[in-house]
């Protein structure tokens, strides 16, 4: 495949239909090819439940992203329990379906097929394939339902778990034998393709973040005139800055400083804004990740602690660790694990300000600062020990944050339009799949 990819509609045409069709008999998958049968999930596997007494077996799986995949229990990273004889043990050719916190989680996926043995929690269901199903093949199917949300409807509506008995009379679709090897080995090569498309496509996008950072730290720290006079910062890990720049405590620039601690109010459909760290950005707020909204009187109380203003730069103290962002609109109320700061106009550029938090110089003192086994985080305590680099003049902050904005669009421009491309990849990706295993394209001679 060519990174010439226009369009799933266009890439279709590569491939030809099947001679002739009939009624699936299911309203979601429509016509199938008229040689291949329909029949229910209990009919061709059954739920495999082998638990791991004695701990004899010691190699611990996990399902991550679709894949199944050695888990590293010695790193203590998320919930691990006293023993592992409550795991199952599975082996290769086995389906891993994850079928939990359905209602809360529409994203994830779901279905991963084992390649090499080993145990996995109980909460997920083992399927055993019967010898009318090759394990790729079935593998394939189940995951285009994954990827189609099939799951999420199936049995009568959103459930919060699901278990093999709701899932028997899922139906599965048969084709001959040789043509599920076939329609397996043609999705092995063509998804290994477009996934290779993809990572390349999110390296270059690493590289263009990365030159993206790079620039911000090179002009926060020392500015964009080659020819300027230059001393020494009195920090080995600056070096030199211009000589009439300042290094000062980030407290030293602000007015006014809220932290936002304490018990988050209970959450309504609809009412005032809440950002969260997961709003919080590098550099913007992002209004569509995470939707949640308090009460006006709750917002009342919580902003006692100070009224946040546009202009204001918001910062994260963990969950992530020392995103920024400014505050571009009023009436939004802000939630724990973020500290407001506003800046003395008299002396710093918000925008500047916010750049130079972004710097490689300020995140790096973040990561020496911060403390915790499993997340980052900063104490409000060690903030006077923060340091911003800048020229004293205004107008030479503003001169640096026009040109940084518009280096950096142009940069978050290419960016857009790769992840654009990316997002393209990764939909003719699901309708390749689902139009092989549900016979909408013949791929016997591809």
């Amino acid at each position: 495949m060519s990174e010439a990819i226009n369009s799933p509609e266009a890439e279709r045409r590569r491939f030809r239909p099947y001679p002739k069709y009939k009624d699936s008999g299911v309203e979601w998958i429509d016509n199938i090819p008229s040689v291949w049968s329909v029949c229910p999930l209990f009919t061709v596997a059954r739920e495999r439940e082998e638990k791991n007494y004695g701990n004899l077996v010691q190699n611990v799986l996990s399902l991550s992203y679709g894949n199944i995949i050695d888990r590293d229990v010695t790193d203590n990273f998320g919930l691990l329990p006293e023993s592992f004889e409550t795991y199952q043990i599975i082996h290769e050719g086995n389906i891993i379906l994850r079928l939990t916190d359905l209602q809360n989680d529409k994203r994830s996926l779901r279905v991963g097929l084992v390649n090499h043995p080993g145990i996995i929690t109980s909460a997920y269901i083992c399927l055993e394939l019967f010898r009318d199903i090759e394990s790729s093949y079935g593998y394939y199917l189940l995951h285009a339902y994954d990827i189609t949300k099939v799951f999420y409807s199936f049995g009568g509506g959103v459930r919060q778990t699901m278990k093999f008995e709701d899932l028997k009379w899922l139906p599965i679709l048969k084709p001959s034998h040789d043509e599920q090897r076939t329609i397996a080995a043609f999705l092995d090569r063509e998804t290994a393709k477009i996934d290779a498309l993809i990572e390349k496509k999110k390296r270059l996008i690493d590289l263009l973040q990365e030159k993206r950072a790079a620039l911000i730290t090179q002009a926060v720290t020392k500015g964009f005139d080659p020819n300027v006079p230059m001393k020494d910062s009195g920090i080995e890990w600056l070096g030199q800055i211009p000589a009439h720049w300042e290094v000062k405590p980030l407290t030293k620039y602000t007015v006014e400083r809220s932290d936002y601690r304490g018990k988050t109010p209970e959450k309504v459909i609809s009412g005032v804004f809440l950002v969260t760290a997961r709003n919080v950005r590098m550099g913007l707020i992002d209004y569509d990740c995470s939707q949640e909204f308090i009460a006006r009187d709750e917002y009342d109380k919580i902003m006692r602690r100070g009224l946040p203003n546009k202009g204001d730069i918001l910062f994260t103290t963990e969950a992530p660790l020392g995103n920024v962002a400014i505050i571009d609109r009023e009436d939004i109320a802000l939630a724990q694990r973020i500290i407001r700061f506003r800046m003395n106009a008299k002396h710093f550029d918000s925008r500047f300000t916010l750049y130079a938090m972004m710097s490689g110089f300020f995140q790096a003192q973040l990561i020496s600062l911060s403390t915790g086994s499993t997340a980052e985080g900063i104490k409000a305590s060690k903030l006077p020990m923060l340091r911003l680099c800048a020229p004293p003049c205004l107008v030479e902050q503003s001169g640096i944050v026009s040109y940084l904005d518009r280096e950096t669009s142009k940069i978050d421009m290419l960016v857009a339009k790769i992840s654009k491309a990316i997002d393209r990849l990764k939909e003719y990706r699901t309708a390749l799949i689902f139009a092989a295993v549900t016979g909408k394209i013949d791929v016997r001679d591809n």
